[in-house]
């Protein structure tokens, strides 16, 4: 059904298809019939694929990465198509439209996306006050709620931490876990917080407040793929002296490698372009680290991808782009072909 619709949605501006669907699926999230539709035709369930982690009793290993929910607009929807996680945002404390349009780029013969949004969002408010609805409403959701933070384009970067906490205050209610991104290539000197210095700074704030939270949360960091060793190995030092619970990796890319499509727009790369770089973080970073749990993310689309990952030493993974060139279906095939691989 998806191939015979793909064509059809490829010839429309992406953003605009996308914020078509999510009103469908927005739609979905608050109507039950169309929820246990959606879980019948797109769900896949068995005990084997649970993952037990950070406290937390994951239905499978697969989740939704950050940037496609930025608004928490389909929680219940995400959980209903077969995603064992589901992370919204990026958050930031101020509410912001993101950089100009156009600012995302399909690459069908890559099956890659190019995006340069900027961390278009309501703000830490307003989702709060969305998430607080979907409470009463609803319960918690299904599947563990991660929610990633990010730094607003206003904010100073010396004022960084301030606008983290803020969005962390506001949000510790709702999150089963909590994503410090530092690592979007598209606000600008974001990626000047992996700096050793001033991830310092930023990680002792936000520690400090969640460890004098009542209820513990675990707190991840997201880094990009395009570090050096020797930064990736300050970073793994400074996770593990503010006991992060874990990491992961990675963002999108400013790399162009090897790409067929002839295409000049800034931003991040995301999709099939990235695999390898972002298997070999994980390999990296699992060597340098034997127990420091990570999600691994970029370029996943098959079972094949998730068990290498699972295999390599993911706790954890997360897909985004392999999602618009393989439509609903994907988490039923992926989670399927993860328990015929194990029998």
């Amino acid at each position: 059904m998806y191939a015979l619709a793909k064509p059809l949605l490829f010839k429309r501006d992406p953003e605009e298809i996308h914020d078509l669907v999510m009103k469908g699926l927005a739609w979905s999230s608050r109507h039950p019939g169309a929820l246990r539709l959606i879980d019948i035709f797109c769900n896949y369930k068995d005990e084997r694929l649970n993952v037990p982690l950070f406290g937390l009793d994951f239905p499978n290993p697969i989740g939704l990465a950050a940037g496609f929910d930025k608004n928490a607009r389909a929680i219940n929807s995400w959980a209903a198509m077969g995603f064992g996680f589901v992370e919204i945002g990026s958050v930031t404390q101020h509410a912001q439209d993101g950089n100009p349009k156009p600012r995302l780029f399909r690459l069908p013969q890559d099956e890659a996306i190019i995006n340069r949004m900027g961390f278009n969002n309501a703000g830490a408010d307003a989702i709060a006050q969305k998430l607080e609805r979907l409470f009463k409403s609803w319960g918690k959701p299904k599947v563990p709620l991660g929610i990633n933070l990010g730094k607003s384009k206003i904010t100073p970067l010396e004022d960084a931490p301030q606008d983290y906490l803020y969005s962390l205050a506001k949000l510790w209610p709702y999150g089963d876990y909590f994503v410090i991104n530092v690592s979007s290539p598209n606000t600008p000197g974001l990626r000047k917080l992996q700096d050793r210095e001033s991830l310092e700074v930023l990680l002792k704030a936000v520690t400090e407040f969640a460890n004098l939270q009542e209820l513990a949360k675990p707190m991840l960091l997201k880094i990009a793929p395009d570090l050096s060793f020797e930064q990736a190995d300050e970073i793994l030092s400074l996770v593990e002296s503010y006991t992060l619970a874990g990491l992961i990796a990675t963002n999108t890319t400013i790399g162009r490698e090897n790409l067929v499509s002839k295409i000049d727009e800034a931003g991040g790369l995301s999709g099939k372009p990235l695999k390898t770089m972002s298997l070999d973080w994980l390999k990296y970073l699992r060597k340098q680290n034997q127990t420091l749990p990570i999600i691994s993310v970029g370029g996943i689309g098959s079972v094949k991808d998730v068990y290498e990952r699972l295999e390599a030493g993911a706790n954890l993974v997360q897909l985004y782009t392999s999602l618009i060139y393989e439509g609903p279906f994907l988490l039923k095939k992926l989670n399927k072909g993860l328990i015929e691989r194990k029998a």
